[in-house]
């Protein structure tokens, strides 16, 4: 299988991964033909890049760090722990919260245990459902990163569980924003921005008044868009005034609001996800998290087209543990042409030869 951008696939390219709806449900099966109204479909629903059978990659295959069916309930346990909070009255959502917070931390639990067993690096490209409310989806997502530095960092297990629910709840106060404001996909008003970033005063308004939820989960959802030179809202700390979470779940919201696509902008690859983070290096976020991230992501994920330094070019097989920016490569061009034999290089025994290009098309 081979990733490429939705938007340059030709009608009757054959689909290598399938693709789920948020509750499960088989959309488009593996295997299937697509035509010009499901890519326009696939366009319309988020979904930037894609996994297609190509016959150079027939064996090389994205596999999940965490299995579909716990990821699609985790994700409507999200929706339905939003959504009935959303609907009930006052006097209701701390009921509804305290009610399902244990199954939000089983679930976070679970999700932490599958990131410590496994040896594979994440790449939630091979993930692909279609949810239509990005809260949700981008809340999972979250958590998952989230994790996966913490894991890296050698968090405790308590340490982990509260990172975990804490990234799971961090947007909930946007629930109680108007959606055609955060679904807006023209530029913010001053006055629409405003009320976006407070978001997180109502989340840390709401959270904190739940005795059964650890007083610090509140200050994730308060704190997470603050940054390290006090640029940040809503109270502009600096340093560390900022709370260890929040510092973490700040690095893997803003990496998954950039890699995912967006109502006003397409997705970005994860390497340019990561060099949006580089670029807030020390100013912004906490730079031993993000190598921290960068240890436990795919950096460039299985089926990747890329390019060489040494002007080669081949397609992604496999990551290597810890050297996530240093995957193995089979190479099919040299010098532009395609060569008759293919052969792996394995850039983590190479270290004189880069990443210089990727290409999706």
């Amino acid at each position: 299988m081979r990733l490429v951008s939705t938007n340059s696939i030709e009608a009757g390219t054959i689909l290598a991964q399938t693709i789920y709806n948020e509750n499960g449900v088989v959309l488009i099966k593996k295997g299937m033909s697509l035509t010009e109204r499901t890519l326009g479909r696939l366009l319309n629903q988020g979904i930037t890049y894609i996994y297609i059978e190509d016959k150079s990659t027939t064996d090389i295959h994205a596999e999940s760090v965490i299995p579909d069916k716990l990821r699609m309930e985790a994700t409507e346990t999200i929706k339905e722990t939003f959504i009935e909070i959303k609907n009930g009255g006052l006097d209701s959502r701390s009921y509804i919260l305290n009610k399902k917070e244990k199954r939000l931390t089983d679930v976070v639990r679970r999700i932490m245990e599958e990131i410590q067993d496994s040896e594979k690096s994440i790449s939630l490209l091979t993930d692909i459902f279609i949810n239509d409310n990005y809260v949700f989806q981008h809340s999972l997502n979250v958590t998952i990163y989230a994790l996966a530095i913490g894991v890296e960092l050698n968090l405790s297990t308590k340490e982990l569980t509260e990172v975990g629910l804490g990234a799971m709840l961090h947007d909930i106060g946007k629930i109680f924003i108007d959606p055609e404001i955060l679904q807006k996909p023209d530029n913010l008003t001053d006055e629409e921005y405003e009320i976006i970033k407070g978001h997180t005063q109502i989340g840390y308004d709401f959270l904190r008044k739940h005795l059964d939820i650890p007083t610090v989960i509140s200050h994730c959802a308060y704190q997470h868009h603050e940054r390290l030179d006090g640029s940040g809202y809503p109270r502009g700390l600096k340093g560390e005034d900022i709370h260890i979470y929040a510092k973490l779940i700040g690095i893997a919201d803003v990496f998954d609001a950039v890699t995912s696509n967006r109502v006003y902008r397409d997705a970005m690859l994860p390497h340019e996800g990561m060099e949006v983070l580089y670029a807030g290096a020390v100013r912004l976020f906490d730079k031993d998290m993000i190598e921290a991230f960068k240890r436990s992501i795919a950096v460039y994920p299985v089926g990747l087209t890329v390019e060489l330094s040494d002007g080669r070019e081949g397609v992604v097989l496999r990551q290597n543990q810890a050297l996530c920016d240093r995957p193995v490569i089979r190479i099919l061009k040299e010098k532009g042409c395609r060569i008759e034999a293919p052969y792996e290089a394995d850039l983590s025994t190479v270290l004189n030869v880069t990443v210089t290009a990727c290409f999706t098309a």
